[in-house]
């Protein structure tokens, strides 16, 4: 083991992900909610928007996976401590436009929208059961937040054995700092974070 002084830490060897031939896009709760700075949830993120609209052309027209996730709540019991410790969430309920994929991104009829209770697109939900289904092998994750959801995803999505790429430009977060320190963070363990006209060529 490296020995180095109490409190410099040492750097880590990483290796870039190299993005897979059927690469499932997951857009994570781009919703109304989260998007929307009317919702005590939500924040002005036009240039997510467009760099996400830029993604779902080019999967699109190559015909490959596109996954939404959304976030509801259906009862009381449904992410209690979850809810307790952001009682905001509570907006999230089955009659509320904050569930709504923002109408920029709107969902083809044949692309699935998952519903969640937790951070992870993966936990409680059928994305790892889907994501075989559409013989996906890799992933792009997208949307709101860095911090938590994305994070959350890209994470599991790593757990999963799956190479995890995040577009700087299709990601954001209510707050710039924690933003930036979690894309340090996830290209440095988790995934390889890239520009979005990078990955817009790899997939031509």
């Amino acid at each position: 083991m490296r020995k180095h002084a109490p409190g410099v830490f040492m750097s880590l060897q990483s290796t870039p992900v190299q993005i897979g031939k059927r690469p499932a896009l997951i857009l994570v709760d781009l919703v109304k909610g989260f998007t929307d700075p009317a919702c005590p949830l939500g924040c002005d993120c036009p240039d997510v928007i467009a760099a996400n609209q830029k993604l779902l052309a080019s999967f699109r027209a190559k015909s490959l996976p596109v996954i939404f996730t959304t976030v509801v709540y259906h009862n009381e019991a449904q992410a209690s401590v979850f809810r307790a410790k952001l009682p905001d969430l509570n907006v999230l309920t089955p009659d509320s436009e904050w569930i709504q994929v923002d109408h920029r991104l709107s969902p083809l009829p044949t692309e699935k929208v998952i519903e969640k209770r937790w951070a992870s697109s993966f936990f409680g939900t059928s994305l790892t059961e889907d994501l075989k289904t559409m013989e996906a092998d890799s992933l792009v994750v997208t949307g709101l937040t860095t911090s938590g959801c994305v994070r959350a995803t890209a994470i599991d999505g790593l757990q999963s054995n799956y190479p995890v790429i995040i577009p700087e430009e299709a990601v954001g977060d209510r707050n710039q700092a924690a933003h930036q320190a979690n894309l340090h963070d996830l290209n440095l363990k988790y995934a390889s974070v890239v520009p979005l006209d990078k990955l817009l060529s790899q997939l031509s």
